[in-house]
């Protein structure tokens, strides 16, 4: 049996492995183990299991994953967000629709301090739905409208897809972070403008009006967002003026959000347990599935398949349009079954190289890829937001009540995704200015 062949079984036994719901990360390792020990023998297998974690995990760049991880737990627990929703409320609760497009751009703020869609839609999940439903919204505009902007944390930085992105194709965070400000954004606007144009074309979906509020308590609200406004100024701004790289701004960024914390109130010892905890759990979690990913790699090498199934896409002379809506549409089957980093990780191994040879930028490429893993975060039938938001959400709401309000926005995620397409620019602008 050739080397490919063995390769092409193995990935084959790994798509077998997750539909079994084995844990990504020990499907990565079982199969890349197990394949290189056919490949090479016991003694080169052994080594490359005892080499490869270490010097992965080894990485300096990769010590800004769990600080950013950690400033955003110490952010969510420590209470700095409670204030964005009613800051973004009381700018915009008098335009149609006005707690939804709240809703959308307090997940956006954040988004800036946490890095995880899950997290940013559990959050706002708990402030604006019942809000919304009290003030008389439609249920599934209420839920569909969280669900949706919890989309948002894996784009707007500090994003922990990105950094592993960055990470895994050797690509500069920075450069990755200043693209994904420009997706977000767009995303952000789009939800805004449906959530709008819906609400003026059939006012029963929401209250016509909002209170209006004066630009006193308008910019009493403002100050109540202080915390994440100079945590975002202090890591992002720090970053990109040369201050500090973007590895030590995970660190920076947690060592203030502390500071921050501590300064309001909000940081105590049962806080901090906590925070630091989740932290360590996260950060193990996602190292496996990086180690993994890394082991699955060196295995296709060896086999030589990741090569075989570059030259045959490739063969094929289909179009870099062609070969990014293939790629999208395996990302979005992917992400209503998998994570989004475990998913990622699985699939960089063998698309990499594909878009290397299509000379696609990788930076674009990389928030195109966070884009698409975050629409399947809200795609029936497994749309993990969406699960999320049942959490936290009254009995009288039911899931397909969340899924009906969710599919207006996956339409609005499909305008956001052709004008990528269509204008690189909308990415790749920010990044070049640096």
């Amino acid at each position: 049996m050739s080397p490919e062949i063995i390769g092409l079984i193995g990935l084959g036994v790994l798509a077998l492995l997750l539909l079994l719901r084995m844990p990504v990360g020990l499907s990565l390792i079982l199969v890349s183990f197990s394949g290189i020990y056919i490949l090479l023998g016991a003694r080169p297998a052994w080594g490359i299991l005892t080499s490869v974690p270490y010097q992965f995990a080894a990485k300096w760049t990769l010590s800004s994953v769990p600080m950013f991880l950690l400033m955003g737990y110490v952010c969510y627990h420590g209470g700095m967000t409670r204030a964005l929703f009613a800051a973004a409320r009381s700018w915009l609760g008098a335009l149609p629709g006005g707690l939804a497009i709240a809703s959308v751009f307090g997940a956006g703020g954040f988004a800036a301090v946490t890095g995880s869609s899950v997290a940013c839609a559990a959050a706002m999940g708990r402030i604006a739905v019942p809000e919304m439903t009290r003030a008389g919204y439609d249920p599934g505009l209420a839920t569909g409208s969280i669900a949706a902007a919890g989309t948002l944390g894996a784009l707007i930085p500090p994003s922990i897809l990105l950094i592993l992105f960055g990470i895994f194709a050797q690509v500069p965070i920075g450069q990755l972070f200043l693209g994904g400000i420009g997706a977000g954004v767009l995303t952000a606007l789009a939800y805004a403008v449906m959530i709008y144009i819906r609400v003026r074309l059939n006012p029963a979906l929401a209250p016509s009006r909002e209170m209006s509020a004066s630009w006193a308590e308008r910019f009493a609200h403002l100050r109540g967002i202080w915390p994440v406004i100079t945590l975002f100024i202090v890591v992002i701004g720090g970053m990109f003026a040369g201050l500090f790289t973007a590895t030590e701004a995970g660190a920076i960024g947690a060592l203030v959000a502390c500071i921050i914390a501590w300064a309001t109130g909000g940081l105590t010892r049962a806080t901090l347990r906590q925070s630091v905890n989740e932290t360590i759990v996260t950060t193990a979690a996602l190292f496996l599935i990086a180690i993994g990913a890394n082991l699955l790699t060196r295995f296709l090498a060896l086999s030589g398949s990741g090569e075989l199934i570059t030259e045959t896409i490739l063969a094929f002379g289909a179009s870099d349009l062609a070969l990014i809506l293939g790629i999208a549409v395996v990302y979005i089957i992917l992400g209503m079954f998998l994570d989004p980093i475990g998913a990622m990780l699985l699939t960089l191994p063998v698309l990499l190289p594909v878009v290397g040879e299509a000379g696609i930028p990788l930076v674009w490429f990389g928030v195109f890829v966070a884009k698409f893993l975050e629409i399947g975060m809200i795609t029936p039938p497994v749309g993990l937001n969406v699960f999320v938001i049942k959490g936290v959400v009254d009995r009288s709401i039911s899931l397909g009540v969340i899924f009906r309000g969710v599919i207006w926005f996956l339409v609005a995620d499909a305008v956001v995704v052709a004008i990528m397409v269509a204008f690189p620019q909308v990415i790749l602008w920010l990044p070049g200015l640096s």
